[in-house]
């Protein structure tokens, strides 16, 4: 998942569905090792140019603002040399600096997604620099369309930035029911190899078709909230119940969460009935969502919630938190549950009602899968190559 694994999930699957659309993609990166290549030619209509911008090695997120400017630099110069660019299409607050820059310099229209942002991360109590908030507030100033994933988002975008609605798109991204849909959870189970041997440490020998799994699936970063995830599993009835959670940490300060958040299971007596996975290839999570019986979304905020779409695509119930995106994704009491607050036995009583009540969480799991089949990335192309033919004959707004 890294740091940035769902933008990178949507910047992926949005240009594959635009280039299947017609549209050609550039994607600009910086160059992490020497042994990138310059260009690598993804699939027809979609291209990833590596640009130089600081050492050919991984930098810290906390450091990577600084080499904006010579990423910004490099971009325009490709541009330039390249000539057959119609639009930008800036990822993150960033990318976004970048694309404001190179927006005036080769006079192109500017489309930004944010997927997170700083002043609703502050709203939930997790620290963001007044740098960041500077530049997402002179972003969507000067950004000629500004796409929000949902209304709650678009909320956002005007209640924190006073972003002028009618430059605000709302576009939801979609899914790959190729690879998520549903499927048996006790196969699944059987393909990642829980076996009744496995369970003998873990849950005093109940067999892998047998015991409860509550997953998470994210970054490991107090923002996702996997501490209320582990305290909702010392809240069940269930001593045999097991939480699964797949995902890393997100540098210096996701790996002190993980130490965190393993101390307070041990703290709590629940450290042996807790996996912690190390991130998945996007497409092999299919498997662990139809290995759960319940999916847990307690974070302290989301744009969207790419994770719980999946989950739903692959007919799991998600309990969430009633924030963001996730009150679009979650139809509450039909497709799962939204919480208010942050108590984990609040979540406790919805994960409860469906491990008790399993024809009522297939129901929902069967719901859930109907609902996401109505999210798809060919949609969320269209909609965008309609939204680039309109800006590119519009005249281009002006910075405030």
């Amino acid at each position: 998942m890294g740091d940035s694994g769902g933008m990178n999930v949507y910047v992926r699957e949005l240009v594959s569905a635009l280039a299947q659309a017609g549209v050609a993609c550039d994607v600009y990166t910086r160059r992490w090792s020497d042994d990138l290549a310059p260009e690598v030619a993804v699939e027809p209509g979609v291209r990833v140019i590596h640009v130089d911008a600081g050492p050919s090695a991984q930098v810290p997120k906390e450091h990577l603002s600084e080499l904006v400017p010579e990423f910004t630099a490099g971009v325009i110069d490709h541009v330039r040399a390249t000539g057959d660019v119609d639009a930008l299409h800036a990822n993150y607050w960033l990318s976004g600096v970048a694309g404001h820059v190179a927006k005036h310099e080769l006079e192109l229209p500017l489309v930004s997604t944010f997927h997170t942002l700083a002043r609703v991360k502050v709203d939930a109590d997790v620290e963001e620099s007044a740098q960041r908030v500077r530049a997402e507030t002179e972003v969507i100033g000067c950004s000629d369309a500004i796409l929000a994933n949902c209304e709650e988002e678009a909320d956002d975008l005007r209640r924190h930035y006073n972003a002028p609605a009618d430059r605000i798109e709302i576009v939801p991204p979609g899914v790959d029911h190729a690879f998520f849909s549903p499927g048996d959870r006790d196969g699944a189970r059987a393909a990642l190899g829980w076996t009744g041997a496995d369970r003998v440490s873990a849950s005093g020998g109940l067999g892998a078709d047998q015991h409860a799994v509550l997953l998470f699936v994210g970054r490991i970063q107090e923002l996702k909230g996997l501490d209320v995830a582990v305290a909702t599993l010392t809240e069940l009835d269930d001593p045999f119940a097991e939480l699964v959670a797949v995902g890393g940490p997100s540098g210096a300060e996701g790996r002190a969460e993980l130490e965190r958040v393993r101390q307070l299971a041990a703290d709590l007596g629940v450290l042996p009935r807790i996996r912690f996975v190390d991130p998945q290839p996007h497409h092999l999570l299919s498997t662990w969502y139809r290995a759960a019986d319940v999916v847990l979304m307690p974070s302290r905020s989301e744009s969207f919630g790419l994770v719980a779409l999946e989950a739903a695509a692959c007919g799991r119930p998600v309990v969430a938190a009633a924030v963001g995106g996730l009150r679009t994704i979650v139809d509450d009491g039909r497709t799962g549950f939204l919480v208010e607050g942050r108590e984990p036995s609040a979540y406790a009583t919805a994960v409860s009602l469906l491990l008790r009540e399993p024809e009522l969480a297939a129901a929902m799991g069967v719901a859930a899968a109907q609902r996401a089949a109505g999210f798809t990335w060919s949609t969320t192309a269209g909609r965008l190559r309609r939204l680039y033919t309109d800006l590119v004959a519009r005249d281009l707004v002006v910075c405030a």
